[in-house]
């Protein structure tokens, strides 16, 4: 089953579950993250949606982030060509990316609060003090309040190479600013979800009407595991309104690759579905 966050023809914010096409709306609870921090959410989702009675199609609304109040953390160097890339924008702190990769305490840094992420079709963002930008596609897991991965999106942790690259103490501003993260569109159940090992993340990039990159990679290249990173998010912290984790990107654009205002990025993984931004 999945899951989505709208705004109605009214401007009323409502969620509830996608099917077929439509949106069938659930009157309680309040929040898509209080569905989210029950105990079973995926059976309280099937009992919302054998009860719904109001629907409407899926396009006649506008799809926003499914996010209410959690915050957005991230994961880096999580698969061995983010591992790569990462030496090569850093080539002073190569050492140190290569370390993180083998070691058993993960990267994981704050990426975003609710108000800051944007959902799909709405604008990403690059720097205007940074020279080199690109979109990272990342399988996102969606955390409960006790830790429990409870489903799955798509999340975009978009990156100014060029300012981490410089010193590896400059990942805040490289990775967190406005515009900058976006989720969605839907969050498909845990149980809903496909095998992950073979759960494809593809990237697409256009520019002026043409494609200006594509690549793709499987979860299977994932270097760690979920339940791993989400023990060490929880360790010595507390999520009373649940969390959103983003795995680390498997798909890297060249090093002579950086995005421009205008283009627009695709990134589908099975299972989900696909995200569209275009990038201011």
């Amino acid at each position: 089953m999945q899951l989505a966050r709208v705004r109605r023809l009214s401007g009323e914010i409502a969620f509830g579950a996608v099917h077929e096409e439509h949106i069938h709306y659930f009157s309680w609870p309040q929040t898509l993250g209080d569905l989210l921090a029950a105990p079973s959410p995926g059976l309280l989702a099937k009992d919302l949606l054998n009860a719904s009675k109001t629907n409407e199609r899926l396009d006649s609304v506008k799809v926003l982030a499914p996010v209410d109040r959690q915050e957005i953390w991230a994961a880096g160097v999580t698969y061995k060509r983010s591992k790569v890339a990462r030496e090569e924008e850093s080539v002073g702190a190569a050492q140190f990316y290569d370390k993180v990769y083998t070691a058993p305490r993960p990267e994981i840094f704050l990426k975003a609060t609710a108000h800051r992420v944007v959902g799909t079709g709405e604008p990403v963002r690059i720097r205007h003090d940074s020279k080199w930008n690109v979109p990272e596609p990342e399988l996102t897991l969606v955390i409960s309040p006790a830790l429990k991965i409870v489903g799955y999106t798509i999340g975009n942790d978009m990156s100014s190479r060029d300012i981490e690259g410089e010193n590896p103490l400059y990942l805040p501003q490289a990775k967190i600013y406005r515009g900058a993260c976006a989720i969605g569109p839907v969050i498909t159940l845990a149980d809903a979800m496909p095998p992950l090992p073979g759960v494809e993340i593809r990237l697409v990039i256009e520019r002026g009407g043409s494609k200006a990159f594509e690549g793709s990679t499987t979860f299977a290249q994932f270097a760690r595991t979920p339940e791993g990173l989400v023990e060490w998010l929880g360790k010595e912290m507390d999520f009373p309104d649940g969390a959103m984790l983003l795995t680390g990107t498997g798909v890297v654009p060249p090093d002579s690759f950086s995005l421009a205002s205008g283009d627009v990025v695709h990134i589908t993984i099975d299972g989900i579905g696909t995200l569209t931004n275009p990038v201011g």
